[in-house]
């Protein structure tokens, strides 16, 4: 059943008794352990200062051995050990990963992928999301844990599954070759209705019945877009519908909140989270820096960002971030002194009130066995958990801004679903990807000193000074208006090439790119110039292009940056339009990162918005506050101090600042004041 078909369970609300703090939490697994471990761990949760942990993620197998026999010794055990020691649980469901015996006796309930191969034990994750089979096992579990649990006094948080859908969000087995159909004759209403969505008319793909009809199953040839993308939006419901299965169990049981962890990261684009976010409680997030990207430290501030998105502005959790290094990446880096300071106090700075890891105690066995913990294999004696005891000591030097919010009057449009469009197959050129756009984008914000929202398209821009539109290949008329809107009404958008292109079918906008907003911008392309990988175009300001051209008429538009060589030299790149009260820019290629950080300070500078000074490429400054405070967050990714015009107490040090000199790798914090 689609999601919109389910009653509307959510109601905003804070885990108990951590509501207005900021915490240090992390999951535990116990099961791994002796009992003897147990009460070591509760002691040396204290001295760090963790208030929160996450215990029965991985819990399914422990406390249901076999099939309806359930043995909740060992969970009670640590639950009340937690409880002894004043430490709050956000308690797993534990039906993220289903035991042996489950799959043994329902083979049904395993993922097939699209080549028709079936996937087995022996990881996480083996099942699939639209199999009744699992579901009813799995609600089951939930049912048991809910009574068990459900008003004793360490449970703070419900925590669902497990980082929902991140080995099995797509299936395409004959469950969910049905379920797919249900979900499609919702949304298209009749097989008609997916003809015409789906532009079946094309090689002779016409339906005319509903079993016809299949998930995109791997073809001799480039499949329907149309049906791809369907089939990431029935795959992403199939989700959020487990989601909300289990949540509405536990609200039966239950009064704490109900959260579970989101992967806003580049690796992960299944789920389109701003759909599951107003049906949690306390939105959650799970990150872990990506040593593949050019810019690791970049994209965990975009991702920060992005989730406080997902929150409203409010406060988040940061459910899961490493001390060190992972162990599922080609080469696993390990964090250098300081290094996990920074990185967690970027994600307070950008909106988290809790600071979470994985995991507690670094396992002896299973396939995460070298992945860090705030307890490494090394123990006490080691500079890991110094830097843990560090942390939790500055924590509480920063506890009073706990609850303010960040101040940002840039926004940034962000769309899973032009994601999936972008990058299906049959595109201009295959080396312009969808999340590479948007990265490009909010690092050039992020060096020129530009604090952003990030925010779903469609969504009301009002209040902000200036929003950038990367490569927002797919919108819908609705949201078109939305961007089109703003800039009439005064405000300043900057839009990028690849932009406007399809609407929700991914059907292209006839009459000349970019589409739904070509009135906005006052251009005309007719032709797209992708450019071969090592091919630059060189504009009349000394930038740099690549990627992409574009054979671009300016009709209301004014040239701002013009194409000196290249396979279109004359032509305008880069083009300024007054639309209404407000002003659209457009780029026409992928701007070098200097260049394009340059083109943002001017656009933010034309729009009133405000940039940091002392901000760039290495330095983040962030600002909070609530009704009577403001603070300055500065993070210092350099090897060289840094100088930041504030004034007021630094918190970390305790130090009163007029000005502030921030030493290499370090951050501070300032309760801002006026000068007198």
């Amino acid at each position: 059943m689609p999601p919109s078909a389910l009653p509307d369970t959510s109601a905003p609300a804070t885990p108990a008794d951590l509501t207005g703090r900021l915490y240090l939490g992390c999951d535990y697994n116990p099961e791994q352990w002796d009992p003897a471990v147990w009460r070591e761990d509760v002691v040396l949760m204290r001295e760090a200062g963790v208030s929160l942990v996450a215990v029965n993620v991985f819990g399914w197998s422990d406390v249901e051995p076999a099939a309806g026999r359930y043995d909740f010794s060992r969970l009670d055990a640590v639950l009340d050990l937690l409880h002894a020691h004043g430490i709050r649980a956000n308690l797993g469901t534990g039906t993220s990963s289903p035991p042996p015996w489950l799959t043994a006796a329902h083979p049904e309930v395993l993922p097939v992928m699209a080549d028709g191969t079936t996937r087995y034990p022996g990881g996480r994750q083996a099942w699939c999301p639209s199999s009744p089979v699992f579901r009813r096992l799995a609600l089951d579990l939930v049912e048991q844990v809910a009574r068990r649990y459900g008003s004793h006094p360490a449970v703070a948080l419900w925590h669902v599954s497990n980082e929902l859908g991140c080995h099995n969000a797509h299936c395409f087995c004959d469950e969910s070759a049905r379920a797919f159909r249900r979900w499609l004759e919702h949304r298209h209403g009749s097989v008609d209705g997916l003809n015409r969505a789906w532009g079946t008319s094309f090689w002779s793909q016409r339906y005319t019945a509903w079993d016809e009809v299949l998930p995109p199953r791997l073809t001799v040839s480039t499949p329907n877009p149309a049906q791809v993308l369907d089939f990431h939006r029935f795959s992403s419901d199939e989700l959020l519908d487990h989601l909300r299965a289990e949540t509405a169990v536990l609200r039966r049981h239950s009064s704490v909140p109900v959260t579970t962890n989101f992967m806003v990261t580049a690796h992960q684009r299944q789920m389109d989270y701003w759909g599951w976010a107003p049906h949690v409680d306390v939105v959650a997030q799970d990150h872990y820096l990506d040593h593949r990207l050019p810019d690791p430290a970049a994209e965990l501030s975009f991702t920060a960002d992005t989730t406080r998105g997902l929150a409203g502005g409010g406060p988040w959790i940061l459910m899961e971030h490493s001390t060190s290094a992972v162990n599922w990446q080609p080469v696993n880096v390990a964090k250098v002194p300081g290094e996990m300071l920074r990185n967690s106090l970027t994600h307070l700075a950008r909106g988290a009130d809790g600071l979470c890891f994985f995991q507690w105690r670094a396992s002896a066995q299973g396939a995460e066995k070298f992945h860090s913990a705030l307890v490494p294999h090394a123990g006490t004696d080691s500079r890991v958990w110094r830097e843990v005891l560090e942390l939790g000591r500055t924590l509480e030097a920063l506890q009073e801004v706990a609850g303010t919010t960040v101040q940002a009057d840039v926004a940034l449009v962000f769309s899973w679903q032009s994601w999936w469009a972008a990058d299906g197959e049959g595109r201009p050129s295959t080396e312009v990807r969808y999340l590479e756009q948007v990265h490009a984008a909010y690092g050039a914000l992020r060096a020129a000193g530009v604090t952003v929202d990030v925010v779903p398209p469609g969504r009301s821009l009002s209040g902000y000074r200036l929003v950038v539109v990367p490569e927002l290949y797919l919108v819908t008329d609705d949201e078109a208006a939305a961007i089109t809107r703003y800039v009439a009404d005064g405000g300043h958008a900057l839009v990028t090439f690849f932009s406007g292109i399809v609407d929700e079918d991914d059907r292209v906008r006839l009459g000349g790119h970019p589409g739904a907003f070509r009135d906005l911008l006052g251009v005309s392309t007719q032709e797209f110039h992708p450019l071969p990988v090592g091919r630059e175009v060189h504009l009349d300001d000394g930038a740099r292009g690549r990627l992409w051209v574009e054979d671009l008429a300016t009709l209301t538009a004014k040239p701002v940056r013009t194409a000196v060589d290249g396979p279109l030299p004359g032509v305008p790149v880069v083009t300024r339009n007054d639309h209404g009260a407000g002003v659209g820019w457009y780029v026409a290629t992928a701007l070098d990162p200097a260049s394009y950080a340059a083109l943002v300070s001017e656009v933010a500078a034309a729009a009133g918005a405000r940039v940091e000074p002392a901000a760039g490429p290495l330095v983040e400054v962030v600002r909070r506050a609530g009704a009577e405070r403001r603070y300055v967050f500065v993070v210092n990714h350099s090897a060289d101090p840094v100088d930041v015009p504030v004034m007021g107490l630094e918190l970390i040090t305790g130090e009163e600042v007029r000005g502030l000199r921030v030493p290499a790798g370090a951050v501070r914090v300032v309760r801002e004041k006026e000068e007198l």
